[in-house]
């Protein structure tokens, strides 16, 4: 039976913190965008103080419906790192790649959309396993429609609509160290 490519599929793996935000206007969004921002330079920070070398990236997955603010994070997080320029969403090219200037060196960051894929095998034929294995902070929208094949994230944020108002609620789960590092700090 084929896999429905807007299911969710959930990451083989522990949890190791799960937090829930509201996100009350597209301000809180941009907020909290900041403090991620903010906490990846932290945790990169501290692993390339570790032993020079140490930081091997971030995969955070952007799970919700079309509408809940996926993007609108990204482009927040993005800000929240340097990024003057302009952030497109990747629905047509797949990928958007950012090297943005830190204190700590050049960071890479790709901004992943497979909304796109209606098949899993489509994400293994685009080659982009290289994007993860390099020590980039990948941000993937659609998730799902990769199946399996991304492996187990270091983040999930699950954004939905918040049915007691206008904003946005915000469920984010940690499956590793650096993603539990990075969320204790936001």
């Amino acid at each position: 039976m084929p896999v429905n490519p807007d299911h969710a599929i959930p990451p083989p793996a522990n949890l190791l913190l799960e937090r829930t935000f509201a996100l009350a206007d597209e301000a809180a969004t941009h907020a909290f965008g900041e403090r991620f921002a903010q906490a990846i330079e932290s945790v990169r920070e501290t692993a390339l103080g570790a032993d020079g070398n140490a930081f091997h990236g971030l995969q955070v997955q952007l799970v919700g419906d079309l509408g809940a603010g996926k993007t609108t994070l990204v482009r927040a997080t993005l800000r929240g790192l340097g990024h003057a320029g302009r952030v497109r969403s990747p629905t047509y090219t797949l990928v958007e790649p950012y090297v943005l200037e830190r204190p700590a060196g050049e960071l890479a960051l790709y901004h992943f959309d497979l909304y796109r894929f209606t098949d899993p095998a489509e994400w293994a034929d685009a080659g982009f396993r290289e994007y993860f294995d390099s020590g980039a902070v990948c941000l993937v929208e659609w998730p799902q429609r990769a199946g399996r094949l991304l492996g187990v994230p270091d983040l999930v944020f699950s954004l939905d609509l918040d049915h007691e108002g206008d904003g946005r609620v915000l469920v984010a789960r940690a499956y590793s160290e650096s993603g539990k590092a990075c969320l204790e700090r936001c």
